[in-house]
């Protein structure tokens, strides 16, 4: 599948794109302000989790003439509300030199086209409150702010001590 928007070109990711992605989440890891070592992710766990049996996600790639501009991962959840699946946007991330080209735009669209061609009743992401580019971005093209959800993690010690409450 490719897709074009403007003049960004949108791929799904194979195997040969692994390394590619791994660059991308580690750029991703530095621009989101990342302590060293937050984002310990190999090429190996790429493989297995991106393109294992079943795959865990799936990969977009955006490209600008030849250069890789972007990439999108994301996976599906689920709406209780609405009885239906949804896409949840992992992470999107436009390289510097290529924002302000509809890149993020394209990426976006083709997300939405698969969230309707595979009838998910919506899709999700979340951002960083600092990241007013974004925002002001996601609003532009009528995604909603949910002020009203706070966002929870465990993970690390707190994950293995909570599985330890069995």
């Amino acid at each position: 599948m490719a897709n074009t928007s403007g003049q960004a070109r949108i791929v799904r990711a194979s195997r040969d794109d692994i390394s590619l992605i791994r660059q991308f989440i580690l750029e991703l890891a530095e621009y989101e302000r990342a302590r060293p070592g937050e984002a310990p992710v190999t090429e190996r766990d790429l493989e297995e989790t991106l393109f294992g049996n079943p795959p865990a996600a799936e990969v977009l790639i955006a490209y600008l003439g030849e250069d890789a501009a972007g990439f999108a991962l994301f996976f599906h959840n689920y709406s209780t509300w609405l009885g239906k699946r949804g896409i949840y946007l992992e992470d999107l991330f436009v390289r510097p030199r290529f924002r302000k080209h509809g890149v993020g735009f394209a990426l976006l669209r083709e997300l939405a086209r698969i969230a309707v061609d595979r009838d998910c009743g919506r899709l999700d992401w979340s951002v960083l409150n600092w990241n007013e580019l974004a925002i002001d971005f996601y609003k532009q093209i009528g995604a909603r702010q949910m002020d009203e959800w706070s966002t929870f993690r465990l993970t690390g010690e707190a994950l293995g001590r909570m599985a330890g409450s069995r």
